[in-house]
């Protein structure tokens, strides 16, 4: 018997954004909005996306001791997330800089902090939260050494779900504990290099999938997503709305699929949910904030 349905290891961030006409070029100035801060980080995301669809969630994660972490704890409580793993000190906490043009695109620079401070010692210190969680979800705005050390600490039974992001070589023990592994085009093109040359997304699934994953789930936007396992490669159709801002539909992707497939769900069952929850999260502002419950995601 599990005491959580997730278990989110990763980072989390003061979301510091912007709305721009324009994103600028380099050496650019352009004038935007006035600033808006929001919880974010990739990790805290993904725990709030699950938390708001019914998940008992937990995360694991580090921040600062100051007001930026502060508000990171608020919004994890108050979506019912339980933080007896967040750690506090140690550097202040992460922050992203995001500007977002008026289709909702999105470009964003993290500054880590005390992400880069959550450290494989932690996860070992943590072995009781990694043992209640029926799924494990990582990203990679925390050091690598510590996803390998989650990925060595995983119980028998239990599903490990990453998102590499942002993208970067991983360890063959790392890839062949995915299931599934998470990637968007961007993604997929680094971690394939020049193999992904001239090829399609289900090009891209297959190669990912013969690098060692138990799966491979390929992001596609608007266009929705592909799903690859042993069974072979599968399209899911996306949901069709008015996006207003994309920032952190994927981490609501990534944690409604991680939810529905420790629910039981099929890969591509557990997709298509998953673009319905993303869905709905482009048609609002922010990324917590944009998160649909349950009876949200069955009203779209």
């Amino acid at each position: 018997m599990y005491d959580y349905d997730l278990l989110v290891v990763g980072s989390a961030n003061a979301d510091l954004v912007i709305g721009v006409e324009r994103r600028p070029a380099a050496g650019e100035t352009v004038l935007g909005g006035d600033l808006a801060t929001h919880p974010g980080g990739k990790g805290a995301n993904q725990a709030v996306a699950a938390a708001r669809l019914g998940a008992r969630t937990a995360l694991l994660a580090r921040v600062g001791d100051d007001a930026h972490g502060g508000l990171l704890l608020d919004s994890q409580r108050a979506a019912g997330v339980d933080t007896a793993g967040v750690l506090a000190g140690g550097a202040p906490t992460g922050v992203a800089l995001i500007t977002v043009d008026p289709s909702g695109d999105n470009s964003i620079v993290v500054s880590p902090g005390a992400n880069g401070r959550l450290v494989p010692e932690d996860v070992r210190a943590a072995g009781g939260l990694l043992r209640a969680a029926r799924v494990v979800s990582a990203q990679l705005e925390i050091p690598l050494e510590t996803v390998v050390e989650v990925v060595r600490n995983l119980t028998p039974g239990s599903r490990f779900v990453l998102n590499p992001s942002p993208p970067r070589p991983l360890p063959d023990e790392v890839l062949a504990a995915c299931d599934p592994l998470i990637v968007n085009e961007h993604e997929a093109k680094v971690l394939l290099g020049e193999a992904a040359a001239g090829g399609e997304p289900a090009d891209w699934a297959r190669l990912l999938l013969a690098r060692g994953p138990r799966s491979v789930v390929v992001t596609l936007g608007a266009a929705g997503a592909l799903v690859a396992d042993r069974d072979g490669v599968a399209s899911v159709p996306s949901v069709r709305v008015d996006a207003v801002d994309t920032t952190g539909a994927g981490d609501a992707f990534t944690a409604a699929l991680a939810v529905r497939l420790g629910a039981g769900a099929s890969l591509a069952e557990a997709a298509a949910y998953a673009a319905r929850v993303g869905a709905a999260a482009v048609t609002r502002r922010g990324a917590q904030e944009s998160y649909p419950t349950a009876a949200e995601v069955d009203a779209l």
